[in-house]
């Protein structure tokens, strides 16, 4: 059984997350019509330029199937492409588009300004300083565990 302490940690951090990723949601899809996860995947592609879908996958840490409906619908907004990659039959590539870093572009000072509104103005330097490291241990010690691309995918029956 937990700890009270550990209850009350847990319980902070998941309303706090949540609380965060309601206004983040509102203010991605007011200023871009994306969603959070959509978001990442804009912004990991951003970065990278292209991704396997199973590379998108890892990183945004979603499900295959949740990551292609939304790669499909970002790919019929124009804001990424995808593709057989050449170097593996198997792996689809996604490609960020010219739209999709004009979106990135427009929706991105808005979501600094909610997450500084938010997050930042509530603690500290020194405080962020320490969520940082805490919440990157507590980040690093979870992807110790296998990804979830490498988890076998689960039959349905019927």
């Amino acid at each position: 059984m937990p700890e009270p302490q550990q209850l009350e940690a847990y319980f902070a951090l998941t309303e706090a997350v949540s609380l965060l990723q309601h206004h983040v949601e509102q203010q991605l899809r007011a200023e871009g019509g994306i969603s959070t996860v959509q978001f990442q995947l804009l912004m990991a592609l951003n970065g990278a330029g292209q991704l396997t879908m199973t590379q998108l996958a890892d990183g945004v840490v979603y499900s295959r199937s949740g990551l292609t409906y939304q790669a499909a619908l970002l790919e019929k907004a124009g804001l990424v492409t995808r593709g057989p990659s050449p170097d593996d039959e198997r792996a689809t590539l996604v490609a960020i588009t010219g739209k999709g870093r004009e979106t990135v572009g427009r929706v991105l000072p808005g979501h600094i300004q909610v997450t500084r509104r938010l997050l930042y103005e509530a603690v500290s330097a020194g405080d962020l300083n320490r969520l940082r490291d805490i919440m990157s241990r507590v980040r690093d010690h979870i992807r110790e565990e296998p990804p979830r691309s490498a988890a076998p995918r689960r039959r349905r029956t019927f």
